[in-house]
């Protein structure tokens, strides 16, 4: 008998064995190995299953975050014009109410030049009014103290009244 050429005897007992074998792994071990692999093929679509939900959930999640952004975004943009002409706004009042105070002073101060320019005028004309007195009085005691002059003023003072008078 050789290596490659097996008796009809021994080819018996090895269909035998194998029939056995089988028999006893159909029997008790493949139900086990079958029912472990049923397990685990539903386990694995349990979680495929699983994994669907979740991404879209993180798929829902992530459309309501950019959703939010998106809102943010806007109330940002709502809030940011707001806050400028809030500010444009303050800017104006503040400059109405500066050209308001500067016309006041500058009226004030116009006044106030006035009433300077006024009290000068007033001291002035009381100065030359003074001077011309003094003046006056000088020239009539310088010619009232000579006859000849006195009588040329009598007459300068009666042709002057005599031409009111007309």
């Amino acid at each position: 008998m050789g290596l490659l050429t097996p008796s009809g005897g021994l080819l018996f007992w090895m269909t035998i064995a194998f029939g056995v074998v089988f028999f006893i792994l159909a029997k008790f071990a493949f139900p086990v190995i079958l029912g472990s692999v049923e397990k685990r093929e539903n386990y694995i679509d349990t979680q495929l299953d699983k994994a669907k939900e979740a991404e879209v959930r993180i798929a829902g999640l992530q459309a309501e975050g950019e959703r939010i952004i998106a809102d943010a975004e806007r109330e940002k943009v709502s809030i940011l014009k707001d806050a400028t002409a809030r500010g444009d706004k303050i800017v104006g009042e503040a400059r109405e109410n500066a050209e308001q105070e500067a016309a006041r002073i500058i009226a004030e101060a116009k006044k106030q030049a006035n009433e300077e320019k006024d009290a000068i005028l007033a001291s002035a004309r009381g100065e030359v009014a003074k001077i011309a007195i003094a003046m006056a009085t000088k020239v009539l005691r310088g010619q009232l103290s000579d006859s000849e002059a006195q009588t040329a003023l009598q007459e300068i003072l009666g042709d002057e009244a005599s031409s009111e008078k007309a």
